[in-house]
């Protein structure tokens, strides 16, 4: 990916009314600011622009002085035409912000921050991008389409507020980013056999049926978590009596406080991930037949005789061949997708004017480090 190169950057200060309330938080595709590739059709702007952010700034001013509640404000990032505002961010960040500091203290809180920081901003100037880009090619939402995302969305246990302008724009807004990005990245995305093949070939792994375990146990509970004495000495004696050569049914009968004691500890059919760690680990070890040693769980102390073992299969390519292909589509769409937006930034004008963290003092120095080449 080109590097970016970050045009002088000027402290512009303005002064803006309070904001509406918070809409939902949005999860996108991000990564550090400090990785991300950026760079400017020209190296210096352009007049349109500087018209543009003169007007702007011209019209925010002068309603910041007239309201009671005044906030101190600035751009953060300037997207081609549209501008990001340092309000912008801290709505963007308000929810992973309340998280984090529920989290984390100290050091590590301003860390994560500062991380969340960085993603927050580089999250919205790619939305930005992608909006201006849908703009461009007349990508459409319908008050209908709005309306039934609006519904999907309540039936899934969400709740929104029709009423809220704010919420309504955000669907809005979200519909519009899926409609672009299908248009101009998954219509164009082919899945060839041979790249199933190829994928099946790599990842046979994934495809594979786990272990499978038929198992029997006799499982002694203790009194209380702090009373385990009487279980210990119990579950000994069951397996002096094991080792002596009882039936392994009869005692599980007998001492068995399972579940499935009355079928002798007959647990069934299990599969290799399902069962405790600790059970495993003992398992792993026994052939068909073998009885385990005392295992200690959560639960209490457990004997385990492995009746039946299946080993690991692997599913034929026919019959994992539609899971295949819906993964490789993702991957592809994937790969696409990061080419295509890496286009638009490289034909956009952005400038990064992000000098503080919006959740704690000024910073002395730039928070950004660009890279200090260039690749045309």
């Amino acid at each position: 990916m080109p590097a970016f190169r970050l045009l002088k950057s000027f402290t512009n200060r303005v002064q803006s009314p309070g904001t509406s309330s918070a809409s939902q938080s949005r999860r996108h595709r991000a990564s550090l600011l400090s990785i991300i590739a950026f760079r400017p059709f020209i190296t210096m702007t352009p007049h349109w622009l500087r018209l543009t952010v003169f007007i702007a700034v011209a019209l925010i001013a002068p309603a910041s002085l007239l309201s009671a509640a005044q906030v101190e404000d600035r751009i953060v990032a300037i997207v081609n035409s549209d501008l990001i505002m340092l309000s912008d961010m801290k709505r963007e960040l308000t929810p992973e912000r309340e998280r984090m500091q529920k989290e984390f203290r100290g050091d590590m809180l301003a860390r994560r921050l500062k991380t969340a920081e960085y993603m927050a901003l580089t999250s919205m100037i790619e939305r930005k991008l992608q909006l201006q880009e849908a703009k461009t090619r007349s990508v459409e939402v319908t008050d209908q389409e709005v309306r039934q995302a609006v519904q999907n969305m309540k039936q899934q246990g969400e709740t929104i507020d029709e009423t809220n302008p704010a919420n309504m724009r955000n669907v809005r807004e979200q519909l519009t980013l899926l409609k672009v990005v299908d248009r101009e990245v998954r219509s164009g995305v082919m899945v060839a056999d041979s790249d199933m093949k190829r994928y099946f070939q790599e990842h046979r792994d994934r495809f594979a049926l786990p272990e499978e375990y038929t198992l029997s146990q006799i499982l002694i509970l203790p009194r209380s978590p702090d009373d385990t004495a009487d279980a210990k000495e119990k579950v000994r004696d069951v397996m002096k009596r094991l080792k002596q050569g009882e039936s392994f049914e009869d005692l599980a009968l007998q001492f068995s406080d399972g579940p499935n004691a009355s079928r002798g500890g007959r647990i069934g059919l299990v599969r290799q991930g399902e069962l405790l760690p600790g059970i495993e680990r003992a398992i792993a070890k026994l052939v068909p037949g073998g009885i385990s040693d005392v295992i200690e769980t959560s639960e209490g102390f457990q004997v385990v005789r492995l009746e039946d073992k299946k080993p690991k299969q692997f599913r034929p390519y026919e019959e994992v061949r539609i899971e295949i292909q819906g993964l490789v589509f993702q991957q592809k769409s994937e790969d696409v997708f990061q080419s295509w937006l890496a286009d638009l930034k490289n034909k956009a004008y952005i400038e990064i004017k992000f000098e503080a963290a919006p959740s704690g003092p000024p910073t002395t120095g730039p928070v950004l480090r660009p890279s200090t080449t260039s690749k045309e």
